[in-house]
């Protein structure tokens, strides 16, 4: 049976948002534990955490008309910038998936490449419907662009930093070359306003990356949005000669049914076999942010927006009311699904991904073709630690079932989902 009805969902989405930021209005400066007190939150509930997010000191020339971290009515997203549903399924590859991305995929020396061109820029976001954030980042958008490759390819990114400080790019990849490590004490070290730099990165192991600014402050660069998802499919071919590389066996326990196995498991991975179209496949990034800058997050989220797989107006058959900027996952529950997540969360030592009702298979960093974790339904992550779900709703009901953090706090303050099977 689903998690909850469509009325009560919608109901609890509205409510506690507004509960929340009502509170938070009538004392911008309010920490996060303080609003929770507040609110007497009881039996599990989830809501969404508005706070301040006009800190100008560390932007002291940015262009201030007021209009900035000011709240503004509970209910929809009004800037339509960035499309957190959009972004779910949203794979830069070089072949032009995104507008604001650069991008292109050629041969070279018998090696594929996928070259994008990244800036680092200042800029405005919206983390809740009415609250804005001084944020730092990759074109423009946090999370940045999920880049995504086949193993052995080339990532040639063309880097240009526009912000007003200084910036890098750092892949966790198995980087063979410590002058593209991105890292201020290497190759070009941080790059200052203006500034330029190519780095060349190749696509290993396959799995479930990510890349980001380290710059210092470290923990400023990463909580103000410079990170992003980097996909490299594993490569069958590969799979099928080194099989003992991408599970828990030895090369001399590998049967010919295992190594069947996994090379299947590694085509429906590889978004150039036709296997990769029977499975729905998402980026999940769970972040935060400190709203009034005081080292403490007061908004939690996946994909940057608080609610935004939230519950709005609905005929309960799958339909949603134009303009609906808040609305749960859809699921297609014949359908194989497939969750990559990042945890980048600053100032929190873990973050977690819980669903109701519905078990999972985990695999952390993604660099198996076996399950880590069979069969649970919450897993933890540290920071940039990361993993792919893999997801069966087969043979549950329609309807909703909700899925958050399982730190209670981060889901009362706006890292709380739900898929809709239909």
């Amino acid at each position: 049976m689903p998690s909850m009805t469509y009325p009560g969902a919608a109901a609890l989405t509205e409510r506690l948002e507004s509960r929340l930021v009502d509170s938070l209005q009538s004392e911008v400066t309010t920490t996060r534990r303080s609003v929770l007190g507040s609110l007497g939150l009881g039996g599990g509930a989830a809501l969404a955490g508005i706070g301040r997010a006009d800190d100008h000191g560390a932007a002291a020339d940015h262009d201030d008309d007021g209009s900035h971290g000011n709240f503004g009515a509970v209910g929809e997203y009004r800037d339509l910038d960035f499309d957190p549903h959009a972004y779910l399924t949203r794979f830069d590859t070089g072949r032009g998936e995104s507008d604001n991305v650069p991008q292109d995929v050629y041969e070279e020396d018998g090696r594929t490449v996928r070259e994008f061109t990244l800036t680092a820029v200042d800029t405005t976001i919206t983390i809740a419907p009415g609250v804005e954030f001084s944020a730092w980042a990759y074109n423009g958008q946090v999370p940045g662009p999920t880049l995504r490759a086949v193993e052995g390819d080339l990532l040639r990114v063309h880097f240009e930093n526009l912000g007003r400080h200084a910036h890098t790019i750092h892949p966790h990849l198995r980087n063979l070359d410590p002058s593209m490590d991105g890292v201020p004490t290497n190759g070009p070290g941080v790059l200052d306003t203006g500034e330029s730099y190519t780095y060349e990165w190749i696509a290993q192991p396959a799995g479930c990356h990510l890349y980001h600014c380290h710059s210092l402050p470290l923990k400023e660069h990463i909580h103000r949005g410079l990170y992003g998802a980097i996909i490299v499919d594993p490569d069958p071919e590969r799979v099928a000669a080194r099989p003992e590389e991408y599970c828990e066996f030895h090369s001399s326990q590998i049967t010919d049914e295992l190594r069947a196995d996994l090379v299947a498991e590694a085509e429906t991975r590889n978004h150039e076999y036709a296997a990769n179209d029977a499975v729905n496949e998402m980026v999940m990034v769970m972040n935060g942010f400190d709203t009034n800058f005081d080292g403490d997050n007061e908004v939690y989220a996946v994909n940057t927006r608080a609610f935004a797989y939230g519950v709005g107006e609905t005929d309960g058959e799958g339909n949603w009311e134009a303009g609906e900027t808040k609305r749960p996952i859809q699921l297609d529950g014949q359908r194989r699904h497939r969750v990559y997540l990042v945890n980048v969360i600053e100032f929190d030592p873990i973050n977690s991904f819980h669903t109701h009702s519905q078990f999972f298979d985990y695999y952390d960093h993604g660099t198996t073709l076996r399950p880590s974790h069979a069969t649970v339904d919450t897993v933890m992550q540290s920071q940039a630690q990361r993993g792919i779900i893999e997801l069966d709703y087969s043979t549950h009901d329609p309807g909703l079932y909700m899925f958050h953090a399982h730190q209670s706090e981060f889901a009362e303050l706006g890292w709380m989902s739900f898929f809709e099977v239909v």
